[in-house]
């Protein structure tokens, strides 16, 4: 048993660049054929690397259950009112951030976030599964926030985020599915994707773009 690493102490490899998503792109294709096919009318896949902190976290909560032009939108006003830093969301009324578009439960999020002073350098040192431990304590962080968190501002090379619905509908296509597959078996799936799976990410989301004529995340 000591042979074999516990999961949770791991942390995977980290995308740097499009030259590392390039080489995780060729091992999908050598390991699945269909990945092979779709790549092929994808193209090249963007390395999609944030920086990390407190900014591109909260913008990841404004992102949540709305659609990608409404979270935008919401982003772009946060900017120009100067509410988009741990500082200035903290000290913002409730007024200030709902005259930006935030909901009640965003407001609750921003504010919780701000105040909870995560130490963001601290989380590049952790295991992948710490990180998303770590994340989901936060009033308003579930597992999607964190898992992409940890894909595009950690580029943690192995994590993957099976509860985004257009993962799920990627998936359904690609493979030929009756239906979506829950995010309880996307993740069981994902697993053969491993040492790559951010990058299966990516492929998915493009993939996405194809079939549906619009992009599936921001």
């Amino acid at each position: 048993m000591g042979e074999i690493a516990d999961e949770r102490s791991m942390i995977s490899r980290i995308i740097a660049t499009d030259q590392d998503v390039a080489e995780g792109a060729v091992w999908l294709a050598d390991t699945d054929p269909r990945f092979a096919r779709i790549l092929d009318q994808i193209g090249p896949l963007p390395s999609r690397r944030r920086p990390g902190g407190f900014e591109n976290l909260l913008n990841a909560i404004i992102g949540q259950q709305v659609s990608i032009a409404s979270a935008s939108a919401i982003w772009a006003r946060l900017q120009s009112a100067g509410l988009t830093k741990e500082d200035t969301v903290a000290l913002a009324s409730d007024d200030d951030l709902r005259a930006c578009g935030l909901s009640r439960q965003k407001i609750l999020y921003a504010k919780s976030l701000a105040e909870r002073r995560i130490n963001y350098g601290a989380l590049e040192t952790l295991p992948d599964a710490d990180v998303i431990a770590h994340l989901i304590e936060v009033k308003g962080i579930g597992r999607w926030t964190a898992e992409v968190y940890a894909m595009f501002s950690l580029g943690r090379a192995d994590v993957f985020a099976p509860g985004d619905l257009a993962l799920q509908e990627a998936a359904r296509v690609l493979f030929d599915l009756d239906a979506r597959p829950s995010e309880k078996a996307l993740r069981a799936i994902a697993l053969d994707w491993s040492p790559w799976q951010a990058v299966a990410a990516r492929a998915l989301w493009a993939y996405y773009r194809v079939i549906k004529d619009r992009e599936g995340i921001r």
